[in-house]
């Protein structure tokens, strides 16, 4: 027998998951990602030549202090990018694999192998770097070549560990929401640190290198081959650290049933009549079957961990996202409310908007059963959607005014009006979109991605021509420095966006007619050996 098998068949098995994926696509649905992604990794190509570049100049004694904040930089972004791109990625389900007469280890390195799937970009930079430190006459050549494959390694093993805990700390309720939260805050700390930090403070992480117990100075240092015993010692003892920390927590996640470990909630009628009474209220005055679907979707969506998420992250990680603008004096300072509320709704969109079936799955087909109109399914989820944009413009108005940002009574009536606006024209093109692309979503991964690939290619036109009625309200705000106009023509985008919606809805019920058997179809689909989160 191989000492690699079944190592090719187990990659072999995922390169035609991908391909699988993507078989019953359109030419066009398979080139927009292809081209996509040559122009992404093209941008992460000119890094690696910037890194190549900047390593090629004899001076080893800066490289030894530059080297390891980079090498930092490479691990955390290895770590969390599949964090803050909301997808822990794709991988084999190896608990389906064990049926099969296969060692747990070979699972385990297929498993550290299939990382490299999460950071290729981080494998393009240390590649331009490793090819910089052999072009400089300063560092021997053996050093690069024996360092930064061994950080590779330990990047994997550890990615391997991290994602094997992320995977079952998010099948229980509330933590995945407040495990994924304190992450996002935590890679955007950096950014408060430098606005918010003494003056000077760049400079100095420029004269001093991080702690040399840290991994990344152990293996920067072996790298331009200016090193001692303990960067060595600390190199190994780090390696085996990762080593341990992936191996048992890939056993554990090979082990672990995500029914068996979510513990069933108790019932509590008394404690939850409050909650009932507030879920109703805003179907309360609408007459059945309107009324019904949007209570039920309320509170389908309160249940989801992955609303519950973007919703989270709507008015926490946006106030980190746009806080240098918020420090600038001027327009930017003014408008901080209004451009938060705005990238809360964007989030927001992919979960509510674009693909609004997505959470039903195969119960999606009880629409067609049930004697109801589908017209009045679409405008119950969309009234849904309107009900929960304004309840997070309106969190995002009550943090500003915690955190002291000035709210004047027109700034808050602007961030409604431009968020609630925009929420129209995204509806209606949600509508046609959530027929045309359906995707089935489990509302218990926190991190799936809710929309197809071609949609999120599709996106980076149709946002633009959305938004393009509100941006011509600021125009003319900014041409001519008068708030009477730029009210009176967000009235009038908003009225456009009313006719735009009332056509869209006619449209799209027509359009569920016509597709209903591929709708259903399409959201019946069950999981593989390929698991998605």
């Amino acid at each position: 027998m191989s000492p690699l098998w079944p190592l090719p068949a187990l990659l072999w098995a995922q390169w035609r998951s991908f391909v699988n994926l993507r078989a019953g696509e359109s030419r066009a649905g398979r080139l927009l990602p292809a081209a996509l992604a040559l122009v992404w990794y093209a941008l992460w190509t000119s890094l690696a030549l910037g890194a190549l570049v900047l390593l090629s100049k004899p001076a080893r004694a800066e490289l030894a202090v530059l080297l390891p904040w980079g090498l930092m930089s490479v691990f955390l972004y290895w770590q969390l990018a599949p964090v803050l791109a909301a997808s822990l990625g794709a991988s084999l389900d190896f608990r389906k694999l064990r049926i099969y007469p296969v060692p747990e280890s070979r699972l385990f390195a297929a498993e550290v192998l299939l990382r490299l799937a999460t950071g290729p970009e981080m494998a393009l930079v240390l590649t331009g770097a490793a090819l910089g430190l052999l072009r400089n006459p300063a560092v021997p050549a053996w050093a690069p070549l024996t360092a930064l494959p061994l950080y590779v390694l330990f990047n994997l093993l550890a990615a391997a560990g991290m994602r094997g805990l992320l995977e079952r700390a998010f099948t229980y309720r509330w933590v995945r929401e407040a495990l994924a939260l304190a992450l996002v805050l935590i890679a955007a700390a950096p950014q408060v640190l430098v606005l918010r930090g003494p003056s000077g403070y760049l400079p100095l992480l420029r004269l001093h290198g991080p702690s040399i117990y840290w991994p990344w100075v152990s293996f920067g240092r072996l790298a331009v081959g200016w090193f001692g015993p303990q960067d060595w010692v600390l190199a190994a003892l780090w390696s085996t650290a990762a080593y341990l920390f992936g191996r048992w927590q890939f056993g554990r996640s090979l082990r672990f049933e995500p029914a068996a470990a979510r513990p069933q909630a108790p019932v509590r009628p008394r404690r939850s009549m409050g909650g009932e009474r507030r879920l109703r209220l805003p179907s309360a005055p609408l007459p059945d079957p309107l009324g019904a679907i949007l209570e039920k979707e309320l509170r389908s969506l309160a249940r989801s961990p992955r609303f519950r998420l973007v919703f989270l992250m709507g008015f926490s990680f946006g106030f980190l996202i746009w806080a240098p603008l918020a420090r600038r004096p001027g327009g930017f300072s003014e408008n901080y409310p209004v451009l938060v509320s705005v990238y809360a709704l964007l989030l927001l969109a992919e979960v509510i908007f674009w693909n609004m079936f997505g959470f039903d799955r195969a119960a999606a087909s009880l629409w067609f059963l049930a004697p109801v109109s589908f017209r009045y399914v679409l405008a119950g989820k969309n009234l849904a959607g309107a009900v929960l944009v304004t309840a997070e413009v309106t969190v995002v108005l009550a943090v500003c005014a915690l955190l002291g940002v000035p709210l004047h009574p027109l700034k808050i009536l602007e961030a409604y009006g431009v968020a609630l606006t925009l929420c129209l024209y995204l509806l209606a093109a949600g509508n046609l979109s959530s027929l045309r692309f359906p995707r089935p979503v489990n509302p218990e991964h926190s991190w799936s991605r809710a929309s197809a690939g071609r949609l999120q290619i599709l996106l980076l036109l149709l946002y633009p021509a959305l938004g393009a009625p509100v941006g011509l309200a600021y125009l003319a705000r900014w041409a001519l420095d008068s708030e009477a106009v730029f009210f009176a023509l967000l009235a009038g985008a908003a009225a456009g966006g009313v006719v735009f919606y009332r056509a869209s809805l006619a449209g799209a019920v027509r359009l569920a007619d016509r597709r209903k058997e591929f709708f259903v179809r399409s959201l019946s689909e069950g999981g593989g050996p390929l698991l998605t989160q």
